[in-house]
């Protein structure tokens, strides 16, 4: 697909010249009126104070691994929402699947071409788009990276994301809490990660499921290093439904005895699950935990096929990275991390309609109000 920008592979979300009234009813966007920037003191409410003439000459990028999986949709949604209300430019891209590098690249090339005051992205490769993330940095471009950080993280100027870490180690404790400890200890573990090559974002989930589950981790930052007999392989699902189920048939036929599926995000789950059922075990002898917060992802807790999620808020990611980009085009200040992290945390939540004791958690039912997509 050739975008309006002229680079084949864009997709480039269109400029609202009009106002455009929304109103916000998630909860994740009143969260998002409520937070401040920290350590600098930079309060998001200065935002009010730009003038329309200084806005009309501010544009924000947003590039994200995909353009179709309902986490970026949101995202593009959050971003486009907050641009029409601060009255800044808007411009959105996506690579044509997860793991285009290449398309990344030229994205953040074309917006450094048009001027862009700040880049938000989703990096499909952690290390290979760092390179062209300096030449921006070095543009006087403001780089935020969401939900997933750059490899090292300090390529760009700041992060919003969720933690990832934790995200895993909450559905891995609540995967072990759900099994008990002789449960535990005869588990047979099915890894559906991302992509061969590790972002960070798929490193930390997986990490974290086991650090959370009671699987002894080597190297916190990559997966495929331990030596735990319970860990019957990994498959890489690109993040996308056919791929979980591609993935999920490969390992059954090595394990036919799985009963606890770690994947990466909703869309893998629910592939994964259809490959379940076709062979008998959708009769709740396999566990499957899962990342996103999406409302599909949320109805199927609901409806029993995964047991658990954590959520997490694109739009607030989103929303608060078009903010700090209208933010240092005024005043020059940049957004700073949560005190104590390397990164500003937007959140997460598990979700789950069988609660384990010592594990957070809200139902369905909550997370209904609250999803996204």
């Amino acid at each position: 697909m050739k975008g309006a920008s002229g680079v084949r592979g864009f997709r480039l979300a269109p400029v609202v010249e009009r106002p455009l009234i929304l109103v916000w009813e998630e909860p994740e966007m009143k969260k998002l009126n409520s937070l401040k920037w920290t350590a600098a003191g930079v309060a998001v409410a200065l935002m009010a104070g730009i003038g329309s003439a200084s806005a009309e000459d501010v544009l924000v990028g947003l590039i994200t691994k995909t353009d179709n999986n309902p986490f970026f949709v949101k995202m593009r949604e959050g971003a486009q929402a907050k641009a029409d209300e601060l009255g800044v430019e808007f411009q959105a891209f996506a690579g044509k699947y997860d793991g285009d590098n290449d398309t990344q690249v030229a994205a953040v090339e074309n917006l450094i071409s048009a001027g862009a005051k700040g880049i938000l992205i989703t990096p499909s490769d952690t290390k290979a788009i760092v390179p062209t993330i300096q030449k921006a940095r070095e543009a006087g471009v403001l780089v935020i990276a969401l939900d997933t950080p750059l490899d090292p993280i300090d390529a760009a100027d700041a992060t919003f994301a969720t933690d990832n870490f934790k995200a895993g180690e909450l559905i891995g404790e609540w995967a072990a809490g759900t099994l008990g400890p002789e449960g535990v200890e005869k588990a047979k573990i099915a890894f559906l990660d991302a992509l061969e090559q590790q972002p960070t974002v798929d490193a930390m989930r997986d990490q974290g499921f086991m650090k959370g589950f009671g699987i002894d981790i080597k190297d916190p930052n990559r997966y495929l290093d331990e030596d735990d007999a319970r860990i019957c392989g990994h498959q890489y699902g690109q993040g996308a439904e056919d791929g979980g189920r591609t993935g999920m048939e490969n390992l059954l036929q090595k394990c036919p005895d799985i009963n606890v599926v770690y994947t990466i995000n909703e869309p893998t789950a629910a592939g994964a699950w259809e490959a379940l059922k076709a062979v008998g075990k959708d009769d709740g002898s396999v566990l499957v935990v899962s990342v996103d917060g999406g409302c599909p992802g949320v109805k199927n807790v609901e409806a029993g096929v995964i047991g658990a999620t954590s959520m997490q808020f694109p739009l607030l990611m989103a929303a608060l990275g078009v903010e700090a980009v209208a933010e240092y085009a005024k005043s020059g200040k940049k957004p700073e991390p949560t005190p104590g992290l390397d990164f500003f945390n937007t959140g997460v939540t598990l979700i789950t309609d069988k609660p384990v004791d010592g594990v957070p958690s809200e139902t369905s039912a909550e997370g209904l109000t609250k999803c996204w997509g």
